[in-house]
């Protein structure tokens, strides 16, 4: 997809997979953690991709603890992202990817949608974690 620049130049826009702890972070994160997040948030040259496998870590709590603002603020941007469908080559991908570099199941099956789906996938996890130090895909720590 493409989109035209304020200088009128065409310019790409970067699909990128939203890790969970991107949207609690824009939500509830400290001052500095919230601004990192809501500047991703807000880049009017990325496209937003996302899974289920997302929605179960943002959306139960607030659920069970009657936070609709939050369910609210969390489904909005879920709602704008393309979502990326659950399939057994899906799972099957994150099996390889966990084996390989140590990754923690959720951290896998992020990691696997977005090498399917995404240019990038962006995260607060420290640039020491196996989700930062696999290369199968592009991964920006903030």
């Amino acid at each position: 997809m493409k989109c035209i620049g304020d200088a009128g130049n065409m310019m790409a826009k970067r699909r990128t997979y939203l890790d969970a702890n991107i949207l609690i972070a824009a939500w509830s994160g400290d001052g500095q953690t919230r601004r990192w997040a809501r500047a991703v948030l807000d880049d009017p040259n990325r496209i937003f991709v996302t899974s289920d496998f997302v929605r179960l870590e943002v959306l139960p709590k607030p659920g069970y603890y009657g936070k609709t603002t939050e369910i609210a603020f969390m489904e909005a941007i879920l709602g704008v992202a393309e979502n990326i469908a659950v399939s057994p080559s899906l799972v099957r991908r994150a099996l390889a990817m966990a084996s390989l570099h140590d990754l923690a199941p959720l951290d896998a099956l992020h990691l696997a949608a977005a090498e399917y789906s995404a240019d990038e996938l962006v995260t607060l996890e420290g640039p020491e974690k196996p989700m930062c130090r696999q290369t199968e895909v592009s991964v920006v720590s903030l």
